[in-house]
Parts: C-alpha cells; sequence; structure tokens
C-alpha cells in the first residue's frame, strides 16, 4: 500500500538562525517531521573552542532555548524533531534534552547518533568529524524516537534519513534515496529557499520569508512548498538557486547515496509549490568526507579612513611608515577599497578603506604592539587620520580542511531511546559510475582566451551566435551579466562555488556558449589564477563553477573580504558584457 507524503519542514539554516523559526513551522500548519540544520565549517570551530573551554559543551544552545517552548507543541501535534545541533557532544545535548522534557513535563523519547568524531585520530586537529549518511537518524526513528539529535552529518541527511523511515526505502533505493537528499539540500538552508538570497529579490516581498517544508513521496519526487500565509516565495527560481548552492559537479557525493544533479527537474505547480522530479541515484563512494579544523595562527586587522584628494597617496604613505614593523610578519595582505566619490555630498561617501590584514603563528609579532603602532601614526602621516576601530589584541584563527577515510572506519552509531546501540553499517561500495548527462544537440563552446580587464568581458563577448549553429549576428548591448542571469554562491572550505541560471530556452543557448571558463576569470579577475571547472546543468539551465583555492584555509582563516564567497555571485551578476538585445527584459511603460 502506498503511503501518503511525508511532510517535513525546516527551522534552521545555521547556528543563529531565527529563534523562533521552531515555533513558526510548528504552529504554521501540520508536519510529520521537523529538521534543524545547525553546523557549518565555521560552526564547527566554535564548538570545538568552546569544547576547549567546558568539555560538557560542544552542542548548539540554542536549540535548547528553542525546545523549551517547542517541546511541548511538536508532543501535542505528534511531530518529530530531528537536529544535527548535537555538534561535537550529540549524546551531552541528548541527556540535555531529557532534563528539559522532564522540567516542562513533556514525554519524549531522545535518541542520538554519534561515532562521526574522529579527533582523536588527527594530529593537531581541534575538530575532525566524519560526515554522515542518514541511516543513524532512519534507526533512531524506527525505534520510536521522538527527538533525534546527531552530531556531523551531512546537512541533506536532515531530510533523507526520515524520509527512508517514513517509507521503509532499502539502502539500495538510489533514486528515490536521491529524490530525497534533493529536497534535503533545497530545505537545509532555510529561507533560502524562499526568495532570501535570491537574485530577483524585489520580484517578492522577503521582509520576513516563511521557512521551508518538503511534501515527498514514496517515489522520492517532492514539493517544495511552505506553510500558508508565511512571507517570500517558493519559486523556480528561488529552488534552481538553493540547488545550486555550494555544490561542486553533477554527482553530489553523499554517505547513503550519489545524487545525479544533472537529472533533477522543476515543475511550476502554482502558488508556492515547486515539483522536483526525475532525480537519479548512484552508489555512494566508498569513503568519507571527514572536516578537520585546527588552530592556524593568530590575526589582526587595522582599516584606515582616507578621505577626499589623493587617496592612492595617502595609502602609500600609509604602507611605507609601517614596513619596517611588517617585517617578520608571516603574512601580509593590503585592500585598497574605493569607495569614495569624486565631489561627495557627505564625509563617508567622500572617503575609501585602506585595509590591513595581518596573520602569524605569533600573537606577539600581530598583537598590540603591531595595532598600536599604526595608532601612533595618527598625528604624523595622512591629513584625515582615522581608523574604524581602536587597538586590538591578536585573535586565534582557525583552518579548515577535509580528509577521506573508507566508511568502514567509521564507527556510526544509532543510540535509540531505550539506551540501546546499533552500529550502523557503511554502504555498499559503487560499481563504474554512468558518465554525467550532456545537453543534447548543442554546438560546443567557442574558445575565449582573453582574461579580462576593469570593463567586464572584452568588447564582443556575448553577442555572438553559438559556433556552426548557422544563425545571424544578433543586435547586442554592453549590459551586466545579471540583467538575464540569476547566481548564488558560497564555499566548500577554500573553495568557491557559483551557480548561474538563467529563465527562458534561448537565454539558456546564449549562457552555455558565453559563459566559459575563460569568460569566467575574465569576468572575475581574481579567479585568473585558480583552477576553474565549469559544469552543465541543462535541465535547470545552469551552469556551475567552482573555484579551486580561492578562500584559502577557509572561512575561519580570514583570508579574503567576503570569506565564504556569499557575494561572488553578485559580482558575477553586475560584470557587463555584451548581451543580445532579444534576450533583455522589456523596459518598462512610462505614464
Amino acid at each position: 500500500m502506498t503511503r501518503r507524503p511525508l511532510v517535513i519542514g525546516n527551522a534552521s539554516g545555521f547556528y543563529g538562525d531565527r529563534s523562533g523559526a521552531l515555533r513558526e513551522m510548528l504552529t504554521g500548519g501540520p508536519l510529520d517531521v521537523l529538521t534543524g540544520d545547525y553546523l557549518a565549517e565555521l560552526t564547527m570551530l566554535i564548538l570545538g573552542r568552546d569544547r576547549l573551554k567546558n568539555p560538557d559543551l560542544g552542542y548548539a544552545k540554542t536549540f535548547l532555548r528553542q525546545l523549551e517552548e517547542g517541546l511541548g507543541l511538536a508532543h501535542e501535534r505528534g511531530v518529530r524533531i530531528v537536529a544535527n545541533a548535537g555538534g561535537l557532544n550529540p549524546a551531552g545535548l541528548a541527556d540535555a534534552v531529557r532534563t528539559l522534557a522532564a522540567k516542562v513535563g513533556v514525554p519524549v523519547r531522545v535518541a542520538h547518533v554519534e561515532g562521526d568524531d574522529l579527533t582523536a585520530r588527527v594530529d593537531g586537529a581541534l575538530t575532525a568529524n566524519a560526515y554522515l549518511g542518514g541511516a543513524g537518524i532512519t534507526a533512531c526513528l524506527r525505534a520510536g524516537a521522538d527527538v533525534v539529535v546527531t552530531g556531523r552529518v551531512t546537512d541533506a541527511a536532515l531530510v533523507s534519513g526520515p524520509a527512508a523511515w517514513w517509507f521503509d526505502w532499502a539502502p539500495d533505493d538510489y533514486d528515490r534515496l536521491a529524490g530525497a537528499v534533493t529536497a534535503g539540500h533545497v530545505l537545509e538552508c532555510g529561507t533560502q529557499a524562499t526568495g532570501g538570497n535570491y537574485s530577483f529579490f524585489a520580484r517578492h516581498d522577503i521582509r520576513r520569508p516563511g521557512f521551508p517544508l518538503a511534501e515527498i513521496s514514496e517515489d522520492g519526487s517532492a514539493v517544495i512548498t511552505k506553510h500558508p500565509g508565511t512571507g517570500g516565495a517558493v519559486t523556480t527560481g528561488t529552488v534552481t538557486a538553493q540547488l545550486l548552492y555550494e555544490t561542486q559537479g553533477v554527482r553530489y557525493l553523499g554517505p547513503d547515496v550519489t545524487t545525479r544533479l544533472d537529472t533533477v527537474r522543476l515543475t511550476d505547480e502554482g502558488a508556492d509549490r515547486v515539483r522536483v522530479t526525475g532525480v537519479r541515484g548512484e552508489a555512494p563512494p566508498a569513503s568519507l568526507k571527514v572536516g578537520v579544523t585546527r588552530i592556524g595562527g593568530w590575526r589582526n586587522e587595522i582599516v584606515f579612513v582616507l578621505t577626499g584628494l589623493d587617496i592612492e597617496a595617502k595609502a602609500r604613505l600609509v604602507r611605507t611608515q609601517l614596513t619596517e614593523v611588517l617585517e617578520g610578519v608571516a603574512d601580509t595582505t593590503w585592500t585598497l577599497a574605493r569607495t569614495d566619490h569624486e565631489d561627495a555630498d557627505t564625509q563617508e561617501t567622500a572617503s575609501a578603506l585602506l585595509r590591513l590584514v595581518v596573520r602569524d603563528p605569533s600573537p606577539d609579532r600581530v598583537g598590540r604592539t603591531l595595532t598600536s603602532t599604526a595608532i601612533e601614526l595618527a598625528l604624523g602621516s595622512y591629513p584625515g587620520f582615522h581608523v574604524t576601530a581602536p587597538p586590538a589584541p591578536a585573535q586565534p584563527y582557525g583552518v579548515f580542511t577535509s580528509i577521506l577515510i573508507p566508511s568502514d572506519e567509521v564507527p556510526h552509531t544509532a543510540v535509540l531511546p531505550d539506551g540501546t546501540r546499533v552500529r550502523v553499517p557503511p554502504a555498499e561500495p559503487p560499481a563504474s559510475p554512468a558518465p554525467p548527462a550532456e545537453p543534447a544537440a548543442l554546438p560546443a563552446p567557442p574558445a575565449f582566451e582573453a582574461r579580462g580587464s576593469g570593463g567586464g568581458a572584452p568588447d564582443g563577448v556575448g553577442g555572438a551566435a553559438p559556433a556552426g549553429s548557422g544563425a545571424e549576428p544578433r543586435e547586442t548591448v554592453r549590459a551586466p551579466l545579471g540583467a538575464v542571469a540569476g547566481a548564488r554562491s558560497g564555499d566548500k572550505g577554500g573553495d568557491a562555488n557559483v551557480g548561474v541560471w538563467v529563465e527562458t530556452d534561448p537565454a539558456w543557448q546564449w549562457l552555455l556558449h558565453t559563459l566559459t571558463v575563460d569568460a569566467f576569470q575574465a569576468l572575475l579577475p581574481e579567479t585568473a589564477r585558480h583552477t576553474v571547472d565549469r559544469h552543465v546543468l541543462p535541465h535547470l539551465r545552469a551552469l556551475n563553477f567552482t573555484v579551486t583555492g580561492i578562500l584559502g584555509d577557509g572561512v575561519a582563516s580570514g583570508h579574503r573580504f567576503d570569506p565564504q564567497a556569499k557575494a561572488l555571485g553578485e559580482w558575477l551578476r553586475a560584470r557587463h558584457l555584451d548581451i543580445p538585445v532579444a534576450l533583455l527584459p522589456a523596459p518598462e511603460a512610462t505614464s
């Protein structure tokens, strides 16, 4: 007998997300399972430092505060709660939930998943955690758990694990699991699926977007939606944007299944309803990813404000005056942001920012001695000298790396509500994978060797018809890429990911042939010295670019102005190239 769809929602996309979301989701409409994603690469470093101070910590404390009211609401409505808020101490969080349940008088059965913590096996690690799959969550729910807390599982496992429990899927139901992983990837970042961080945000009211939910069917297909009356919007565009977020390649590798993102199809089913179908799955890899954080050293920064005339000369003077004190510092980065405007009518808009970032293994070299020396220049440097903050001591920074470990060496364990410990077996090793799908009947993209300039792509790039297509030349206009394309970007350790999509078939033909790797690097010159890989997702009318190493040692190292590459896609959309007039939106009529 076919079981009705699983209704599963999300109430947290990161540690620090909207505190009232758990209540909003429990009271806003029907749910079977409510999930919360609290972990990210930076979060693991934060929790690792918490654990150094107090071994009983290491979990997301905000989750407990949300449960003070939410536990009773979930019990009344029969909603199971699944969250990775356990971080580095899922057993400790499970005990804390039991204590809270007794305090508020709510009878709940609590289970947890552990075995991901491999810190003791990695020399010099602050934290080392394997990305587990959803099978441990499935085991806990099958044993009757009302609340399941985990450590480091994949974000999508918070959805695929409950789906496998609800429909009693087998470990090798790869297509169904891949469908659930796809839905989980859409839900994992909360309101990013309902209009948040969306390129075309002006189309919708996103002052307070609602959190997303999925109606997952037994065949693995799903409808992405949200509770009635909540803000934001669910459209094929918002879902596409989230599907492109922080993925690398057409194969989305996971511990339960390898999801073929090149098979995902989206269909608009009406207001705030997008159906996800066609997802194919393959066997998972034989190894698990292990995220490793370390204390990388010490960092500090000073931001000098340069106002009015002679900005470049003022910047050179400061750099010269600090040359001696910076000798011997391991890593020194100067960045001049020309935020100033000519003949500005406010002082702030007449000012530029000169940012100095220093990093070193020793806190002494980048501590108060350095920052105080900079402040001592105040009366003997450029006119109008001031900085944005007072001298500060050095702060530790983190380094994120990842390694692989055979799945059978990771003690993935489900600890059931009665305390029984169940070892979760690793997935079966994969057979040889099939090649990724390629767009059919499309000529190869033209070669493009130019490396860009300060004015966007070189003239002529973007307007030509695809090579060999027989199409006539099209009238073009110089315009930002964002006039026709959306983008979403983010980080994977030291790598950045930029997804770009368009909304029509003619625009897709143009994008596919225009936005080559060389064109991408010309538009974003900061990527030119890095390896860039392009992946084609034809059913989504999308391209996904991975920029290797642009974020250095990851977000916690503070390597770059935008350390998580959150705005890299928006920078790309702001760059100009030659766009066929026929692809541009019609100008709005004036009355």
